[in-house]
Formats: C-alpha cells, sequence, structure tokens
C-alpha cells in the first residue's frame, strides 16, 4: 500500500456515532448507504456495551468505545440523532472528540437533534447551523446562528434537521470528502 493509498482510505473512513438507544434509523441508514456507496468505511462508535438500538429496534454493533477513538484514522465524524441522542448533549468525551476533529479540519457533520452536541462543544460559536427545530433554543443557548433549513454547510460543519435531510445531508458530506 502506498502513502497516497494510505491517505485515501483515512479520508473515507467516517466514524458515526449512535446513541446507545433511540437513535434514528432512517437518518442513521440513509446516510451509511449513500457513503458507503460512493467507497466510504464506516464505523460506529457509542458509549454502548455492545449494540445500539434503534427508535424501531434495529440494532446495530458498535465498533469503537469513545475511548478508543482517535481522530488520525478518519476523515470525518457524523453525530447521528434521534430521541436518544439528547444523552450526549453534555458528554465532555464527545466534546473533546468533535473539538479534535473540528480543529484538524475534518468533517464534522451532526443531523437531528445531535448538532447541539457541537454546539455544546464550544465549536459552533457564531457558525450557521441546523438542528431538529424543537432543540433551536438548544443551539441558539450556545452560541450558534440557527437557521430554518434542511442543511447548513459551514467551513467543515454540516449540519441537517432532521430524517427528511437525510439524502441532502449524505450529499453534503460526500461534497465535502471529495473536495
Amino acid at each position: 500500500m502506498t502513502f497516497t493509498d494510505y491517505k485515501t482510505m483515512i479520508a473515507k473512513s467516517i466514524l458515526f456515532i449512535l446513541p446507545k438507544k433511540n437513535f434514528n434509523e432512517i437518518e442513521f441508514l440513509t446516510t451509511k448507504r449513500i457513503l458507503e456507496k460512493d467507497g466510504c468505511t464506516i464505523f460506529i462508535a457509542s458509549n454502548a456495551a455492545s449494540f445500539c438500538e434503534g427508535k424501531n429496534g434495529l440494532k446495530v454493533k458498535n465498533d469503537i468505545s469513545f475511548f478508543n477513538i482517535n481522530e488520525n484514522n478518519f476523515g470525518g465524524i457524523v453525530f447521528i440523532g434521534g430521541s436518544g441522542v439528547k444523552e450526549y448533549w453534555s458528554n465532555q468525551i464527545l466534546h473533546k472528540i468533535a473539538r479534535k476533529f473540528f480543529e484538524k479540519k475534518k468533517i464534522t457533520a451532526a443531523i437531528c437533534s445531535a448538532p447541539v452536541i457541537l454546539a455544546n462543544a464550544g465549536i459552533l460559536k457564531n457558525v450557521a447551523a441546523t438542528c431538529y427545530p424543537d432543540d433551536k433554543g438548544e443551539l441558539i443557548k450556545a452560541g450558534a446562528e440557527y437557521k430554518d433549513a434542511g442543511v447548513v454547510v459551514r467551513k467543515n460543519f454540516i449540519t441537517a434537521n432532521g430524517a427528511s435531510a437525510s439524502e441532502e445531508f449524505a450529499e453534503a458530506i460526500l461534497t465535502k470528502l471529495n473536495s
């Protein structure tokens, strides 16, 4: 494997952060399908002991614990939403991980209620972003500039407001990855 092959492999490795319970299966499956179709390899991280469970019962095995995440091994990070992600809003470990991806100028994406994690990590201050409409107060409180839009792309940030924007969200990630 050449160095260029290695760099391409890292760039196409995407880390998904899933809540251990009640993640949004449409957001997860749609984004994963579109990224994999473009040649990305998806890795799952969670604080679940072994399996994450979606709001409709889909079980997904996690590959990595939060403590073993190294941002140098991935081209980007995607925080998947759903009601279970609210458990992560104040998670200091995830805040640190999000800041590391941001500082390395890697894709830092979040959908539904998950953009609140990025805002609470302090990396969306004065940055336009969107999220699930019911959570916009949390985004604003943390200093983000809330936009009522399906997907908002700013710098290396990609935020989306929910499952209906999943395809556009995934396409925005691919556009950034391939640019």
